[in-house]
């Protein structure tokens, strides 16, 4: 009876190690280059003195995976910055009619407002390009490892010239 329990056991495990492997490449195409996201990351910035904002050092906590439906890359934030503590909610997916990805971001201090960008996906470089309010703004995630990215945040009032207001390296935990 003992030697049924333990092949029971291992006929479970290995039925959930082929479902999960099998759940990895049943991800489209077109997502595949938002996996490098998912897990935890820890980044470390600056953001230099500007007229928008005051200068200083900043940490974000941020917790990625895939929504349940594996259609959309969540991202959980808590940053830490000059101003105190902010939080927001980051969704990132590819859009099938209009063949581009997005991300959509809200922010516990201005839900009304979510931030709302157009990505390029070139190799491990993500762009966002959106607006908010009457500022443009180019994010730019360097990944360039699967456990190292850089990020730059630049901002813009006629989409010529382009402040850096923000630039860090990120580092994926365990």
């Amino acid at each position: 009876m003992r030697h049924i329990s333990h092949f029971a056991l291992l006929t479970i495990l290995a039925s959930l190690e082929v479902a999960g492997a099998a759940s990895a490449q049943t991800l489209p195409r077109q997502l595949q280059p938002l996996d490098i996201a998912a897990g935890t990351w820890v980044y470390h910035g600056v953001n230099p003195a500007t007229a928008y904002q005051k200068p200083g050092n900043w940490t974000w906590l941020e917790n990625c995976g895939w929504s349940a439906n594996r259609a959309f890359m969540a991202c959980s934030f808590t940053m830490n910055g000059p101003d105190g503590v902010q939080k927001s909610l980051a969704i990132s997916t590819y859009n099938d009619r209009d063949k581009s990805y997005w991300h959509y971001e809200t922010f516990t201090d201005d839900g009304a407002n979510p931030f709302i960008a157009r990505m390029t996906v070139s190799g491990g470089t993500w762009t966002y390009d959106g607006k908010a309010g009457n500022t443009n703004w180019h994010i730019i995630y360097h990944y360039e490892s699967a456990t190292k990215v850089t990020l730059r945040i630049e901002q813009s009032t006629d989409r010529v010239h382009w402040t850096t207001v923000g630039h860090a390296e990120g580092r994926k935990q365990g």
